[in-house]
């Protein structure tokens, strides 16, 4: 979607402030506020893919909001899943010189890793595919040894809950899950955390609303 085609001023109308980073393609990313957003950054320094809106950083109330769409990769050997390790190794490398593990920093969005067999409905189905792949695992741990805490570890410890599943063969009522969607925060962000959990509701399809996403919302609290 054109950031042109983000529907601002009807957030605006429900008391929300908004930044979107999208081009008219598949990628994009937004932040939505009820609280004062700002220092909005498009895209990171080093992207080896700047040509695709995956990153949108901004500040609300006091914690760094980076919220990202990592890129899928599609199957190991294959140039995009080469492109995916890079612009995860980028992702740290920027993270690492930009910010520091005590300052107050929330990344969430779609990583397209599961980062364990926990978040996965089938580890030995899925062992050494795209989105569960060891190198892929790497760059996530490596995250986490920089300073990230993985907020749903912290109230559950698996499996899952999931928060995707492909719409073929019935994944979803099979419960043939992944969890893709991730919460990333630092030490002063995961101290105020206390809960997190998956709205599996919104997967399931309602009457006049049309096709839902086949990700479900990942909702945390902070106090």
């Amino acid at each position: 979607m054109a950031e042109e085609a983000f529907l601002a001023e009807e957030f605006a109308s429900l008391g929300y402030r908004s930044a979107v980073f999208s081009h008219a393609g598949r990628d994009g990313v937004a932040i939505l506020s009820t609280e004062p957003l700002t220092d909005v950054t498009r895209g990171f320094a080093g992207d080896p893919a700047p040509d695709q809106a995956r990153v949108l950083s901004g500040s609300v109330a006091g914690i760094r909001i980076v919220n990202l769409y990592v890129v899928n990769g599609v199957a190991v050997g294959t140039p995009q899943y080469d492109l995916k390790l890079r612009w995860l190794d980028a992702l740290s490398a920027w993270l690492r010189s930009e910010q520091e593990p005590s300052d107050p920093i929330l990344a969430v969005g779609d990583f397209n890793v599961t980062p364990e067999d926990a978040d996965v409905h089938d580890p030995e189905k899925w062992r050494g595919l795209n989105l569960a792949s060891e190198p892929e695992r790497e760059r996530i741990r490596a995250l986490l040894s920089w300073g990230l805490v993985d907020l749903m570890r912290l109230h559950h410890d698996g499996p899952g809950p999931f928060t995707y599943w492909d719409y073929r063969a019935g994944a979803f009522h099979r419960g043939w899950g992944l969890r893709l969607d991730l919460a990333l925060g630092t030490r002063p962000v995961a101290d105020r955390c206390t809960d997190v959990w998956v709205e599996r509701d919104e997967r399931k399809p309602t009457f006049g609303e049309g096709k839902p996403s086949d990700h479900a919302p990942v909702i945390l609290t902070l106090r």
